[in-house]
């Protein structure tokens, strides 16, 4: 890696940062992608709630790209944090720029992006925000913000007991939750008659533009009647939430990704987000205005994205997840690690072939045994350090989209799920477990951590599942009553908390 440090012209001190300024210093070449110049003056068109690492690797590249391709200057992104100000102190001494490093077996490749031109934090920016939203310019709202940021109740509709969305409602100050946030925003935009808007959901969640247009007719109904149906109406006949799907693995980024970067460019790099040579975003064609040509960017333009999401979650999620836990319980810090033991592999291969598979229907010409031995393929890769323990977080929110929806349908066709089962009951046993096969302590991160924690430490197999069954924002109310998945949940429950490794062994044969 030292021999990219070529592509740096002149000499910089120790600790130069990353900025327009430094910038210009540089010359692509082996191992360096910069940006077209003009990204770097683009001015805003779209806003996106929740910028981080994923967002920032997968959908900012795409948008960059299609405007250097279609020659648009009006796509620069506002990106808008959660609540932390990490990312806005990471990008704003740098100038929005940022590194993104492609790994893929045996390269390295650093691309810097000046796709974002700015970084606002709600919770000090609150009327920047709301200018953004406001702004004619802006025709298009895009989000991340993970499963749990939606604060859904048990049946999928805006949990309105929930402080962040009560004080949403009752407007107490800058909104707090990300579906508050973007339905003020909304209202906002309408009362300064900006014109009509595409909000685009990216996270992990079947029908996800039907799940968030759902969440804010939820938050308009509880409004004040007139207020209410004011907004509604107008976001009836101004505003569509496309679905989308969108597929790039992006782990956290390492002390040693950061030196790697640094040695491409001679410099320090606050913002830099890691990912794979592999990219997919597959879009339902329903926007209200204007739009990137991400379709210039490799996108899939499509009237139906189900398909396509199901195939994702459920063969690249679902299985990612059961190799998560698999792994973790059996003390591999890596996803490659995981997949590199044949007992697990063998277990995911199963899952994708003999589970999923079966459930789905066609997505386009997709060749889905293909498309599963293409998703193991990449977990291999040895430049991502995609740690078990941090995919194991919020399982909870994560489950039902992920293993769930498989496990229902081969219960429907009267079929046992044996492998979607041994995915759940990894899970299961990751929440009773305190530490993996090597002593090293299990972190619990999950949004009802408090509930889950009362199985933590638990070594009796019927009594973590039937606890755990009873957590109905994840089993409903329909899984706990099927006997015979239950029978089988304790069973493969009680191989993983005797033996994580040797479980898998057994499961295989």
């Amino acid at each position: 890696m030292a021999d990219r440090g070529r592509a740096v012209t002149g000499e910089r001190p120790t600790g130069a940062r990353l900025n327009a300024a430094a910038l210009a210093g540089l010359a692509p070449g082996d191992g360096l992608v910069l940006p077209d110049p003009a990204a770097l003056n683009a001015s805003v068109g779209l806003v996106h709630l929740g910028i981080g690492a994923f967002h920032r690797a997968h959908q900012a590249l795409y948008t960059e790209d299609a405007a250097t391709a279609a020659g648009d200057s009006t796509w620069g992104i506002c990106g808008v944090t959660q609540r932390s100000a990490g990312v806005r102190d990471q990008l704003a001494p740098q100038d929005g720029l940022y590194g993104a490093l492609v790994r893929a077996p045996g390269t390295t490749r650093l691309r810097i992006t000046g796709a974002v031109r700015e970084v606002l934090l709600p919770t000090d920016q609150a009327a920047d925000v709301t200018a953004r939203f406001a702004d004619p310019a802006v025709r298009v709202v895009s989000l991340t913000v993970t499963e749990k940021g939606y604060r859904r109740a048990p049946d999928g509709s805006l949990d309105l007991t929930h402080a962040d969305v009560a004080a949403d409602l009752a407007g107490a100050g800058a909104p707090r939750s990300s579906v508050g946030r973007l339905v003020r925003g909304l209202q906002a935009r309408m009362r300064a008659d900006a014109g009509p808007v595409t909000v685009l959901c990216c996270d992990n969640l079947p029908a996800n533009g039907r799940v968030l247009s759902r969440l804010v007719d939820d938050f308009c109904a509880a409004l004040p009647t007139r207020e209410g149906d004011e907004l509604a109406a107008w976001l009836a006949t101004s505003v569509t939430f496309p679905s989308s799907m969108v597929d790039r693995i992006v782990p956290a980024t390492t002390p040693e990704d950061v030196a790697d970067a640094r040695a491409i460019t001679g410099l320090e790099d606050h913002g830099l987000v890691v990912t794979e040579d592999f990219g997919q975003w597959v879009i339902e064609d329903r926007f209200a205005a204007a739009r990137p040509a991400w379709e210039r960017a490799g996108a899939e333009f499509t009237a139906d994205v189900e398909p396509y999401e199901a195939m994702k979650l459920r063969i690249l999620n679902g299985s990612h997840s059961t190799l998560a836990y698999l792994g973790a319980l059996a003390g591999h810090e890596t996803i490659a690690q995981t997949v590199a033991d044949d007992r697990l592999r063998e277990i995911a291969e199963h899952l994708v072939t003999e589970d999923v598979i079966p459930t789905l229907a066609p997505a386009g010409d997709t060749d889905l045994p293909a498309y599963g031995r293409q998703i193991l393929q990449r977990y291999t890769n040895p430049g991502l350090r995609h740690r078990t323990v941090q995919i194991a977080m919020d399982g909870s929110q994560k489950l039902p989209q992920r293993l769930l929806g498989t496990v229902r349908d081969r219960l429907a066709a009267h079929e046992h799920a044996p492998w979607a089962t041994l995915g759940v009951a990894a899970w299961m046993a990751y929440v009773a477990s305190e530490r993996d096969a090597e002593g090293r302590e299990l972190p619990l991160d999950d949004p009802l951590a408090d509930r889950l924690g009362a199985v933590r430490g638990n070594t009796d197999p019927a009594a973590v599942v039937d606890d755990l069954l009873t957590v109905r924002e994840v089993f409903g109310t329909d899984l706990p009553d099927h006997t015979v998945w239950r029978d089988d949940l304790v069973a493969a429950v009680g191989d993983l908390l005797a033996a994580p490794v040797a479980a898998g062994g057994r499961t295989t044969r």
